[in-house]
């Protein structure tokens, strides 16, 4: 890690709502609490056009509510028995069914993009190549804010929401969650990573590996945490694919 400090930008999406299949569980519609690293860098990859976003980036997301809806599903079958007609299969074993899937509401995410490759998908950000999407396709995201910060090395900051590898704090109440670090562009292979996360936001812990958020240079030092939402001190894990 770096003993000086990283220029990076922050960038903060809101989508209403949004789904997050743990794909571990064959056969079950089971949600995770945030966004896998790899969903979040289909996010960036949509923004910038290219196949894919294997920078370095920090992540921490969090939700307001969750619930559960029932949707249709129209499975074609491989050896076209029950083909489709007009987007829609017949009801019959293997064919159409309702299953419950549940979703997080009010999904508030934020990245951390560090360095030249940081500046370039920021740049992207503001005229994105592709619509912005938090999971599945209908699931619209918003970009709310974009601005400059500083990333300086730590030892103690912040836990909150952020995305953290395993063995980046010791907080006693974080979850462990295997989550894609990243997808290969032909969707064969895919790098599996232990995540750690917290849904309740514990304060200032002492960390490992991580950077604290401060204020970039030549802008305002006076600015606190109200001013910059809360974010002033927040840590930050750069998680690479």
């Amino acid at each position: 890690m770096p003993n000086e400090p990283v220029p990076a930008w922050r960038a903060e999406f809101y989508a209403p709502v949004a789904s997050f299949r743990d794909p571990l569980f064959p056969g079950v519609s089971r949600c995770l609490p945030l966004p896998p690293p790899s969903t979040v860098r289909g996010l960036l990859a949509a923004a910038t056009g290219r196949p894919a976003e294997d920078l370095p980036l920090g992540i921490a997301a969090w939700s307001e509510g969750s619930g559960v809806d029932a949707e249709t599903f129209h499975p074609i079958a491989a050896d076209g028995s029950n083909p489709a007609v007009a987007g829609r299969v017949r009801a019959v074993k293997g064919g159409m069914t309702i299953r419950d899937r549940p979703f997080l509401a009010d999904v508030h995410l934020s990245v951390w993009l560090p360095g030249a490759d940081g500046e370039r998908v920021a740049t992207a950000l503001r005229r994105p190549r592709w619509p912005l999407r938090l999971g599945r396709s209908q699931d619209i995201v918003h970009l709310t804010t974009l601005r400059p910060v500083e990333l300086m090395p730590a030892a103690e900051a912040v836990v909150g929401h952020a995305l953290a590898p395993r063995g980046g704090h010791d907080v006693g109440e974080a979850f462990c969650h295997r989550m894609a670090a990243s997808i290969s562009a032909d969707r064969l292979t895919t790098a599996w990573t232990d995540y750690l996360w917290c849904d309740v936001p514990p304060g200032r812990r002492p960390v490992r590996g991580a950077f604290r958020q401060t204020t970039q240079a030549g802008q305002a030092r006076q600015t606190t945490r109200a001013a910059d939402g809360g974010w002033e001190g927040q840590a930050v894990w750069l998680l690479s694919p």
